[in-house]
């Protein structure tokens, strides 16, 4: 299924009960003036001007540190590495794969054959060149991927992007020509979807003018826009209302059959899903938490975010069921589904991919990697378990529903990734080379207890015979939002430019995040979003504790909402950490609503304008809760002048107002990068080289 949005880290040994932090402000008034309000004028000639500003201040510390060019080439020769695992997607007999490197900056789209794929390393062939493709068209384009009709593959929808941004421009291209069709199907920038129906018809989600946005800035119409006519006159299929997230279309392609859907988007949660049967449209008896993965033997598959009663029987939350699309239409009470997988109370289904014959389950079991294989047989489905390395995370890479292999990943902290064929067993057919030395470090799995007697995990990677005396510089990372898991991964830049210095790396699992499923999401929503910001203080006091590190020396990292949770930490407990990386972060939790696409995160976070969430809201905002005569941390803001998915303003905003009380602030607004912050190798290495000279300046000089 094609996703609608795409979406975004105590000396003493006291007791939960026993540990105090310094006083929480009364909340603001959610009226009171805002003072930098002009920061929100993304292109304002005033706001760019103070964003320049501050980047020279950033830039003329930063990287005159002689550590800064080390760590950039370091940084780059990792992302341009030629001997890397070229991931790829199957299509057919072919497989297709996007490549960055020191002649690509802003990267190929090639394909090679299966076959000489696995094999060996394969005589590519340049399907679409985006930097010649922008020196010709005089454009920055940024590759957002394509959307190809099956099985031929030859059609293709292209996404590009200006600068990164979310909004894209959406071009036909002939993958067997190597060339965009003159007279093709074309829209220009917009953050509009459109999912092939046939080789001469499009479904589009249309955002294209504000009658047909919704409130959150995404598509609320699905027309059917058919080859040579014009996209805004299309026939209407479906309308959604103005205060709904999105609409949008997809269709499955199988060789049994297609089957085309329409899904109207209520909150981030919940969802009402239209089988498209001719030009009617045909409910599906799914209760609105349901997420569906895609179709499968002729039965839609789901997962679900809550239980489900239906006729005396209750299926759990995070269970994976399927409907017969035959029951499309009928009421929710004559459903009849069919449970696939119920995960255990540690695991949940990460993802759900499909081939020919199999529906292929990426889990989480503690937060470790697993894989299974579902099959068709006498009396139902036939569980396999697909044999994969320990300790780690392992994840389905790509599948084909046209073929019955696939290929799945491996990696952990101090393993490279590895890529494994499901035709030839346990040995993987793709391994990246190690970029640190990872006999001189261990990790483990820990645990710290939250305020409210919480167990939150956390992962520690460390140099063997540490010792805890307080005084190893460490950096932990959170996120703890939008049922996101933070799993165990494999980062020759933090290997090289962190662990290898002599620092600790923590990643923590806290609340909010999708690691033991929807209830663990759910802790963390809304009124409870205080919840996650005590279990990474949690985790970070059990580093403290246990004599890993100290405030002193402890640094901690997030972005997007992780960049929240950043915001919160330095608010909430200054007196805990010493160095902040607070990247393209939401800050002012009264506005975001305001920000588009803010309000589709209403169900995350709740309505800041509510009577009854928006104290709630106040009293962590973390832009309305910085305050006069507090010693901060040292914090390094990150954002982009493109990003369109979260407004560079938070961090405009928050770090002015940081400035504003007699505070130095680190900031550095990338032009280009949309919501990665960075459109290309160079530019990421920049970032990360700035971001870990200015952690070695705090936590270890």
């Amino acid at each position: 299924m094609k996703t609608l949005i795409l979406i975004f880290l105590a000396v003493q040994n006291l007791s939960a009960a026993d540990k105090t932090a310094p006083a929480a402000p009364p909340a603001p008034a959610a009226a009171a003036a805002d003072p930098y309000l002009w920061l929100e004028e993304v292109n304002g000639e005033k706001a760019i001007a103070w964003a320049r500003a501050r980047n020279k201040e950033t830039l003329d510390e930063l990287q005159a540190d002689p550590r800064y060019q080390v760590f950039y080439d370091k940084t780059l020769e990792v992302l341009d590495d030629n001997d890397r695992i070229p991931h790829v997607a199957m299509r057919g007999d072919s497989v297709y794969n996007f490549w960055q490197g020191a002649d690509q900056i802003k990267g190929l789209w090639r394909r090679a054959p299966l076959a000489e794929y696995l094999a060996r390393s394969p005589a590519w062939e340049a399907v679409l060149d985006i930097d010649k493709l922008s020196m010709d068209e005089s454009e920055n384009w940024v590759y957002k991927g394509p959307s190809c009709l099956p099985p031929e593959n030859r059609l293709c929808l292209l996404a590009l992007s200006r600068g990164g941004k979310d909004a894209s421009v959406l071009r036909e291209f002939d993958a067997v020509r190597k060339e965009f069709l003159k007279d093709g199907f074309r829209l220009e920038e917009s953050k509009s979807g459109a999912d092939w129906l046939d080789a001469d018809t499009l479904l589009l989600a249309d955002a294209l003018s504000p009658e047909s946005l919704t409130a959150s800035g995404y598509p609320r119409v699905v027309r059917e826009w058919k080859r040579g006519t014009d996209p805004k006159t299309a026939p209407v299929l479906f309308e959604g209302k103005k205060e709904d997230v999105a609409a949008g279309a997809w269709c499955s392609f199988r060789p049994e059959a297609k089957h085309c859907f329409i899904t109207r988007s209520i909150s981030f949660y919940e969802s009402e899903h239209y089988l498209l049967s001719g030009k009617e449209l045909k409910k599906l008896p799914l209760p609105p938490d349901a997420a569906v993965s895609g179709i499968f033997n002729r039965r839609v598959v789901f997962t679900l975010r809550g239980d489900w009663k239906l006729q005396g029987k209750t299926f759990k939350q995070n269970s994976l069921l399927s409907v017969e699309l035959d029951k499309a239409g009928l009421p929710e009470e004559q459903a009849d589904p069919e449970l696939l997988f119920e995960p255990g109370p540690r695991a949940t289904v990460e993802g759900v991919r499909f081939s020919r014959q199999a529906l292929l389950l990426s889990l989480l079991d503690n937060v470790k990697g697993k894989i299974l294989k579902l099959t068709p047989g006498t009396g139902g489905l036939k569980t396999e378990e697909v044999p994969v390395p320990p300790n780690g995370s392992a994840y389905v890479d790509t599948s084909e529903e046209y073929r019955d292999d696939f290929l799945f990943a491996y990696q952990n902290f101090l393993v490279p990734a590895s890529l494994f064929y499901s035709g030839t067993g346990e040995k993987p057919v793709k391994q990246n080379k190690p970029k640190f030395d990872a006999s001189r470090f261990e990790t483990d799995q820990r645990e710290a207890v939250s305020a409210d007697g919480t167990k939150i995990p956390y992962f520690i990677v460390y140099p063997r015979g540490m010792k805890p005396d307080g005084k190893n510089p460490a950096l932990l990372y959170g996120y703890g939002g939008f049922e996101s898991s933070m799993n165990p991964f494999y980062s020759g830049i933090t290997g090289r430019l962190w662990l290898e210095q002599g620092g600790v790396y923590a990643l923590a699992n806290i609340r909010g995040g999708g690691e033991f499923g929807p209830a663990w999401h759910k802790a963390a929503l809304r009124e409870n979003r205080q919840k996650a910001f005590d279990d990474f203080i949690a985790v970070a006091e059990d580093l403290v504790k246990t004599g890993v590190t100290s405030p002193a020396h402890l640094g901690i990292e997030g972005g997007s909402n992780g960049g929240l949770l950043m915001g919160a930490m330095f608010t909430q407990r200054p007196d805990l950490f010493r160095a902040v990386l607070c990247e393209v972060p939401l800050l002012d939790m009264l506005r975001y609503t305001k920000l588009p696409p803010g309000a589709s995160w209403v169900g995350e976070y709740g309505d800041p304008d509510s009577a009854e969430l928006g104290p709630v809201i106040a009293k962590y905002s973390p832009y309305q809760n910085i305050r006069p005569g507090v010693k901060y941390p040292d914090i390094f803001f990150l954002t982009s002048t493109k990003d369109d998915r979260v407004h560079p303003g938070h961090a405009r905003k928050a770090a002015a107002r940081l400035i504003g009380f007699g505070n130095k602030v680190y900031y550095y607004e990338n032009i280009d990068g949309g919501h990665s912050a960075a459109a290309n190798n160079p530019e990421t290495a920049k970032r990360l080289a700035l971001e870990y000279v200015l952690l070695s300046k705090k936590l270890k000089d």
